[in-house]
């Protein structure tokens, strides 16, 4: 992959994750789902439980929780291979809460979408 390939991929992420990052902050699903594919996957604990199973899930979650309009980021690191990358984001005040969020993602017929999140709930 040329130097420029990668440029173009690298913008194409950080617009991605700052459209999860909109779609948080506006708590509307609508936003978010463009960015996951339809067999994207989320897992994580939330306390003792475990929090796994398809996307839809989290869209559920988000629509009980409402939005998070406080929500703050770290910068994303994004790790780029190809036609794979992983992100890791550090995210603050969703909804109260503060999350490590992992995401694999793969660049289908040119557009990068997410398949899988895993996140890590910090103990309040």
């Amino acid at each position: 992959m040329s130097e420029i390939d990668n440029q173009d991929d690298l913008k194409q992420i950080e617009a991605l994750m700052a459209t999860y990052i909109d779609g948080g902050r506006s708590g509307n699903n609508e936003t978010l789902r463009p960015i996951f594919h339809e067999l994207a996957t989320i897992c994580g604990y939330v306390g003792p439980d475990l929090f796994a199973g398809p996307i839809e899930m989290f869209y559920d979650w988000h629509k009980d929780n409402g939005p998070a309009s406080g929500l703050r980021a770290d910068p994303a690191e994004i790790s780029i291979e190809g036609s794979a990358a992983s992100v890791r984001i550090e995210l603050y005040d969703w909804t109260g809460h503060r999350f490590s969020d992992f995401f694999t993602l793969v660049k289908i017929d040119g557009q990068w979408q997410i398949m899988s999140k895993v996140f890590y709930l910090h103990p309040e």
